[in-house]
């Protein structure tokens, strides 16, 4: 049996139709996979649409609104901004924590 940890409790829930939220989860991490690696996203921490606008640690100090920190990311990825799309109806809380965490250690790490 496929569970699913709930994230805003420390429980475990069980899946009874588990190969739908499998899928369901797969295609929202697409999204985000999508979003990094299209080459309009943010392949390699990169935009082509806006080249000074990357993720890269200086970019993002610079350009993000409220600096380079998890909750600035977290707005822009839910409510989009100029070009980019907005992830909040596509992607869960969660997700879209789980993608600014990414992009801060990656900012930090660089972009490869």
């Amino acid at each position: 049996m496929f569970c699913l940890e709930n994230r805003s409790s420390s429980t475990t829930v069980p899946l009874v139709t588990g190969v739908s939220a499998l899928s369901l989860m797969a295609e929202k991490r697409s999204d985000i996979i999508a979003f990094f690696t299209s080459p309009s996203g943010h392949s390699g921490g990169q935009n082509v649409i806006m080249p000074e606008k990357t993720l890269e640690k200086d970019a993002l100090d610079k350009y993000l609104a409220g600096g380079r920190n998890k909750d600035s990311v977290i707005t822009q990825v839910t409510n989009g901004k100029n070009a980019m799309p907005a992830f909040g109806g596509r992607l869960s809380e969660f997700d879209i924590e789980d993608v600014a965490s990414y992009v801060i250690s990656t900012s930090e790490t660089g972009w490869r």
